[in-house]
């Protein structure tokens, strides 16, 4: 008799529940888990990853309304810059959290997550852009920009269009001994390779390292005019200390993962004017509607008062995630881990207002664009471009004066 009874109001559940407007299912959030380091090395770029996500989507939920209806709900863990955190993280969110989106952190994370994101079939933007996480299959791993690939060929393009001499270039690569700093080793290797650029030397360390004497009289030994790192923003200063010490000048070359809100405070007097970097997104001098929001976020939240990388791409992840929600909406009139990846995957060249180049994603390519350009890192904090946008490989440099 029980049995008959449960299932009788089971279908009379059914039934009202069938009856709803759509508008009543509207209110079950859009979630997105973030496993993010927000306390390990490195934390301040975590932080401020976070904080630039937490501000857009915050802005998309109280200025725009969600995204149909609906709220975007970020569910932020701290990692630690630990690998076993960051799985762990990503193991809640799929099982118990039941997100439709994750935003993973680092490389090392992000290549261990990969199997496990994979597995659950939920679509996933790492922060770092490692080329490794897109290393087949491909299936769900996406980046925000072009990958630390697009940062090789772009800061070797141009070093060999403002090199002068009859020689080539003598360029050494410092770098940290993880997969973070390693990332840019093969596709400089490759791209030195095919346009006559002479590699002379590849330093790294480990990332507690505290003085770099002993690689940086290395580089120079080896006759290296320009120094391309991969490292954290406060070992960039330990960099110039150390080159300091023993009288080195070169050019130095960053990724654009250079430069963090500490960095200016703990180089001031070391930056000077020999940092230069790839940098692959809209500054506040350029125009267009994804710099005014950026400049509004500033404005609405007071995270931040002035432009800070780390924050910038925060922003930007986070406009992806709504586009990426909006688009599934528009296309597959719901919104869940599918319809996002299926979403994701019909970008053709979305434009986001220009803080970041056009986003292209298909079946086979999640890098999402490979545009890039140089700027030049000043003291003050401020970033002065050095050339106009280009395809490494496709089109001339334009430097700019």
């Amino acid at each position: 008799m029980k049995g008959t009874i449960s299932k009788v109001m089971a279908g009379l559940l059914a039934a009202t529940m069938s009856a709803l407007p759509l508008s009543a299912w509207a209110a079950a959030p859009i979630k997105v888990g973030a496993a993010i380091n927000l306390t390990g090395p490195a934390s301040t770029w975590g932080q401020y990853h976070a904080k630039g996500t937490q501000d857009y989507l915050r802005y998309v939920n109280e200025v725009k309304g969600g995204v149909g209806g609906r709220t975007v709900d970020l569910i932020l863990v701290d990692t630690g810059y630990k690998v076993p955190e960051a799985v762990a993280a990503v193991k809640k969110f799929a099982i118990q959290d039941k997100v439709d989106m994750i935003l993973t952190w680092g490389a090392g994370e992000g290549l261990a997550a990969k199997p496990l994101v994979q597995g659950y079939k939920i679509p996933t933007i790492n922060y770092s852009t490692s080329w490794e996480l897109l290393e087949k299959p491909v299936d769900y791993m996406y980046l925000p920009f072009g990958s630390y690939r697009l940062d090789c060929a772009a800061v070797l393009e141009y070093i060999k269009s403002i090199h002068k001499g009859k020689e080539p270039p003598k360029v050494g690569l410092l770098t940290y001994n993880n997969a973070y700093g390693r990332s840019i080793h093969k596709p400089s290797q490759e791209y030195a390779r095919a346009n006559n650029i002479n590699l002379v030397s590849i330093e790294e360390f480990p990332p507690k390292t505290v003085d770099l004497t002993t690689e940086l009289l290395r580089l120079k030994k080896n006759g290296a005019e320009y120094v391309f790192m991969q490292m954290l923003p406060a070992t960039i200063v330990t960099t110039f200390r150390s080159a300091d010490r023993i009288q080195y000048s070169p050019q130095f070359f960053g990724t654009w993962t250079s430069t963090d809100p500490d960095f200016f405070k703990l180089g001031k007097g070391l930056i000077r004017d020999r940092l230069k970097m790839q940098f692959p997104g809209g500054l506040p001098g350029d125009k267009g509607a994804g710099i005014d929001t950026l400049k509004e976020l500033w404005k609405r939240y007071k995270t931040v008062t002035r432009f800070d990388a780390a924050y910038w791409e925060g922003v930007v992840v986070g406009m992806i995630v709504e586009r990426a929600a909006l688009r599934a909406h528009q296309k597959h009139g719901k919104v869940d881990r599918e319809t996002i990846n299926k979403a994701m995957e019909s970008f053709s060249n979305e434009d986001f207002g220009g803080i970041v180049p056009p986003v292209t994603y298909t079946k086979t390519s999640h890098e999402a664009s490979f545009r890039g350009r140089i700027v030049q890192v000043r003291e003050d904090g401020s970033f002065k471009p050095l050339t106009d946008f280009y395809t490494p490989g496709r089109e001339k440099i334009r430097h700019l004066k």
